[in-house]
């Protein structure tokens, strides 16, 4: 049949006539040989969605088929490098042509010519089958472990040698049911769309510790759950973003810049090359994985930069690593498939966002999980994906849809942002419903009182916010003292615990001990005050001994390596609100 381009609208290309493409196969388009999907076919014509700039296409130039979906190339090599959104080695790129990316240039995704020290682990006939694996090399900070394709099983017939190869060479041979034999390298590939089998999925019950205490704390996520972080302009999505990706306690990062502006990218490749990883010693990005797909580059390959990331995530999963994915920002993704959706004359929904951007929305988070591979490995994958809702509206679709597939929601807040509280989650409109799942955790890894504590510093933000409705009416002179105690030790939680300086050496990252221990020398100070108020000495007298003040610099004043110093706090506190009340006496 004529594989010819009958039509171009922007990156829908459009073959009239009936042609031999499956759907979702990937294609090659016009003599520049442009990237592209199937993604509607009838009797009368077939629509392909192009991941690369159409311009200077023309009509009746060919389309060449591949026979096979868009996939990326998954093998050792991949970590520390940057991709753009179908697995194009950006560095390489640019080499090859400069700060531009051109046409129809497709270096491998993994260098071919680098050699990798390989330990073989299996031998002649053995039985392997898919998610086995069959050989380990050293990557970057982690053993990267070769795992036999899902779909692929049988006897082992030919064994390498142990030493040195490259991700095309011949690894091992085997032979299926049928008889026929399958040489197995170091690399494979994978659909991007469809997820990678597991053998089940597990409990979520242990938390991705971040060391940001508004996080661990209050809104805790669960290793293989879901988290959306919305918020308007200039309130800190990307820069928590950061935060989780350089400190949070994953094996594997995966950040995908989707539609993002340039200099964002080239500060996260900047930061987390500068970076000493707490884990191994070495550079940050030696276990990063920076997928770029920046505003300037082509919309179709926006919305395939998500499902690249998500696929590398649950390829390292499988060998039994912990997974985090940033995803900045899934709102540009949907933005993506909206200008699509308009191309191909499809009824908008709301906001004129296409009608199955809900379900896209949850194919992408339900790839989220705690799981057991298919080679008995447990292995989790984290996605934190930012929302950038128009003048910070919530009500918006992504937004929306987006509460509906993820249990941890940390809303930003612009009032909090410009007041320079960061990180900007506001506490009363953000959730968490991993709590209940990670209690039994934090009770016995951090303190059994840790949800105790954590309940009380709820209570009292709520009860704060409650007061202040109060305050803005009528002031605050009319508020009893015990009242007036609550509005002071919320500000101590507030300044003093919620918010937090990434750029100091003690506070960017806080252990869960070190945060257990702060609440309790905060709740301890409440307590004491509030026995003293009930003797009727007034609240003027105790914020005169400076104790609020002095609990607000803990964060700075205690090293994290030295919890021991907690234990003067209670002394000081004890003395010095005895003076008041030997005073009284």
């Amino acid at each position: 049949m004529n594989n010819i381009i009958g039509g171009i609208n922007g990156p829908i290309v459009t073959i009239n006539g009936p042609t031999d493409l499956e759907m979702m196969e990937m294609v090659f388009v016009g003599n520049a040989r442009l990237v592209g999907e199937v993604i509607r076919i009838d009797n009368n014509s077939t629509v392909i969605q192009v991941y690369e700039e159409t311009s200077g296409l023309k009509p009746g130039e060919p389309i060449f088929p591949s026979g096979s979906p868009i996939s990326v190339t998954l093998g050792p090599g991949i970590l520390s490098n940057i991709f753009d959104g179908i697995e194009n080695p950006l560095t390489d790129i640019a080499k090859a042509s400069g700060s531009f990316i051109p046409r129809g240039l497709h270096p491998d995704s993994l260098d071919p010519k680098a050699e990798w020290d390989v330990t073989i682990k299996v031998k002649v006939g053995d039985f392997i089958s898919g998610g086995d694996i069959y050989a380990v090399t050293p990557e970057k900070a982690i053993e990267h472990r070769i795992m036999v394709p899902p779909e692929m099983s049988g006897e082992v017939i030919e064994v390498m040698p142990d030493g040195k190869y490259t991700v095309n060479d011949k690894i091992i041979v085997i032979r299926d049911g049928n008889g026929e034999s399958h040489e197995l390298t170091l690399c494979h590939k994978w659909p991007i769309r469809i997820p990678r089998p597991v053998s089940k999925r597990l409990p979520l019950s242990k938390p991705l510790v971040t060391g940001q205490r508004v996080i661990d704390t209050l809104f805790p996520i669960a290793k293989g759950g879901a988290a959306a972080i919305p918020g308007g302009f200039g309130t800190g999505k990307t820069m928590t973003q950061h935060q989780l990706a350089k400190w949070c306690d994953a094996d594997i990062i995966i950040y995908v810049g989707c539609g993002e502006r340039g200099n964002e990218m080239t500060q996260a490749l900047t930061e987390f090359g500068e970076i000493t990883d707490p884990k191994s010693g070495k550079p940050l990005t030696d276990r990063t994985v920076l997928i770029a797909n920046t505003s300037n580059m082509p919309v179709a390959a926006r919305e395939a930069s998500i499902y690249t990331g998500i696929t590398i995530a649950e390829y390292y999963r499988d060998m039994g690593y912990h997974a985090a994915m940033m995803a900045d920002s899934t709102s540009r993704w949907a933005e993506a498939l909206r200008e699509i959706s308009g191309r191909l004359e499809e009824m908008p929904a709301d906001e004129g966002f296409p009608a199955y951007l809900p379900s896209r929305l949850s194919e992408f988070y339900e790839r989220a999980g705690y799981v057991e591979s298919l080679n008995k490995n447990e292995g989790s994958i984290s996605v934190i994906g930012a929302v950038s809702p128009q003048g910070a509206d919530f009500s918006e679709p992504v937004t929306q849809n987006t509460k509906r597939f993820t249990r941890c929601f940390w809303a930003l807040d612009k009032s909090l942002a410009y007041a320079r509280h960061y990180p900007a989650i506001n506490w009363n409109d953000s959730y968490s419903e991993y709590v209940g799942d990670l209690a039994p955790w934090y009770a016995t890894n951090v303190g059994e009182d840790f949800m105790t504590c954590r309940g009380e510093i709820a209570s009292l933000l709520a009860e704060e916010t409650n007061l202040m409705e109060i305050v803005k009416l009528i002031g605050s002179d009319v508020l009893p003292d015990d009242q007036k105690l609550t509005i002071e030790i919320a500000r101590v939680i507030r300044v003093g615990f919620l918010q937090q300086n990434a750029f100091h050496a003690d506070d960017t990252f806080v252990s869960p001990e070190k945060q257990l221990k702060m609440m309790q020398v905060i709740l301890y100070l409440y307590h004491r005050c509030s026995e003293i108020i009930a003797t009727q000495v007034p609240i003027s007298q105790i914020i005169a001994l400076k104790l609020f003040d002095k609990l607000v610099q803990i964060k700075y004043d205690v090293p994290n390596n030295r919890l021991d110093m907690f234990d003067g706090y209670y002394t000081a506190i004890d003395e010095a609100l005895a003076s008041i009340t030997v005073q009284e006496a």
